[in-house]
């Protein structure tokens, strides 16, 4: 078997690995960020957002090993190994994640840029989706840390920690709005102002995408029923049988109306 044919039952659909191959990416940088950061509440933000990251990797490899033609081939030969590892949540171990790059960059050499971007345009739905997941992610992550490094020393401040801030953007961005923890600098107001825009935008889209997702199949139906010689005909033939109904209907009216009353 060729190289090309190794690498395209290796690769998932290419959004699908631009998303796997950010998320790797936002990991690596928050384990930078852990160590760059002094303080403690900022450093559990980074900490809680590595937690859902790693829950995001382990779904990636349990998806990849199920739809593996060859299981064994996936784990030892395609560095399944390497993503189970960089998949849990050990600092040590994160490095591993750089193996989930490399994909991208396999993608992007055998492909091409141009069909890559084709095949992106071609799956818009998909595309977006996974653009609006990897969107929610660094809105959640950068908003709750700034959020939290803004507000956490102003007076009178009710975002204090980790689980402050980030329950603040999980319900702002959600367009839930509980009010129960609320910005009280004018740059916290700002960042929340944007937070709420996004959130918007975020589920607007989202919910677009799943009325497109139920609704495709039904009016991919209804086309081809139409669009077959056959099925122009029924509906043509049940049209004019509806008409007749009405038509008669409409007489026999006429005819109660014009009759003498008894």
């Amino acid at each position: 078997m060729t190289e090309a044919a190794n690498v395209n039952r290796e690769l998932k659909n290419p959004g699908y690995e631009i998303f796997i191959g950010s998320v790797s990416m936002l990991s690596i940088v928050n384990l930078v960020l852990i160590y760059a950061v002094s303080d403690e509440n900022l450093s559990q933000v980074l900490r809680a957002m590595n937690f859902l990251l790693s829950l995001i990797l382990i779904s990636d490899f349990t998806y990849r090993l199920l739809t593996a033609p060859a299981k064994g081939d996936y784990v030892f030969r395609q560095y399944g190994w390497a993503d189970l590892l960089a998949s849990l949540p050990v600092p040590q171990l994160k490095i591993l994640r750089l193996f989930r790059l490399a994909r991208v960059y396999r993608l992007q050499r055998h492909h091409g840029i141009k069909d890559i971007g084709r095949s992106l345009v071609k799956d818009r739905a998909g595309s977006a989706l996974f653009s609006l997941l990897l969107l929610g992610i660094l809105v959640l992550e950068f908003g709750s840390f700034e959020m939290l490094n803004i507000e956490e020393g102003a007076k009178g401040a009710n975002i204090t920690s980790a689980s402050d801030s980030l329950w603040y953007v999980i319900v702002t961005i959600s367009t839930v709005g509980y009010g129960d923890r609320y910005p009280v600098t004018t740059a916290g107001r700002v960042l929340g102002a944007v937070i709420i825009v996004v959130g918007v935008g975020i589920f607007g889209a989202f919910t677009g995408y799943l009325a497109n997702f139920f609704l495709s199949p039904a009016r991919k139906e209804l086309a081809t029923e139409v669009g077959t010689p056959g099925g122009a005909r029924s509906k043509v033939a049940e049209l004019q049988a509806l008409l007749s109904q009405q038509q008669a209907a409409t007489a026999e009216i006429e005819r109660l109306l014009a009759s003498p009353e008894a």
